[in-house]
């Protein structure tokens, strides 16, 4: 059996590939997506999800829930707050006032680096909490009240 054909440590070599890839690239925040790392690589999803396993055991990379999985950089924050809440910050952060149009869940979807439909539920969220109005195919969401900030200590 030739080395190529052996599955064994083929996990390994695909993880060394990734990290090779993530230090080429300092602006990378995403990891390949399994498919592709599949179909480079020429092996099975377990084979690749390994890989994924090994390079989150190194801290290179985390998974994030309703995303593919985030690259990890040594010294760089890393926001892990619920969507909605970090959401609920643009309001603050772009100087919105009450009543002014919120950017739409397209442009959040941008920003965040998250899908449309992960934007939606987090807007939903804001919507029933009262911070938002509005919204809906077609409308413009609105500014309805400024969250208060928490006090950390």
């Amino acid at each position: 059996m030739s080395q190529q054909a052996n599955p064994r440590g083929t996990f390994l070599k695909i993880a060394d590939s990734v990290k090779r890839q993530i230090e080429d690239d300092p602006t990378m925040t995403e990891l390949p997506p399994l498919a592709e790392l599949m179909r480079d690589h020429k092996v099975s999803r377990g084979v690749a999800l390994r890989a994924f396993g090994v390079l989150r055991q190194e801290g290179v990379a985390e998974p994030v829930r309703g995303q593919r999985w985030r690259v990890l950089r040594a010294g760089a924050p890393v926001d892990r707050r619920p969507l909605d809440q970090r959401i609920a910050e643009v309001i603050a952060t772009d100087g919105l006032e009450v009543g002014e149009a919120f950017p739409s869940a397209s442009v959040l979807a941008e920003r965040f680096g998250v899908s449309r439909p992960t934007v939606a539920k987090a807007l939903e969220k804001l919507e029933a909490a009262g911070v938002l109005a509005g919204g809906g195919q077609g409308r413009v969401r609105t500014v309805r009240a400024v969250p208060a900030r928490e006090g950390r200590s």
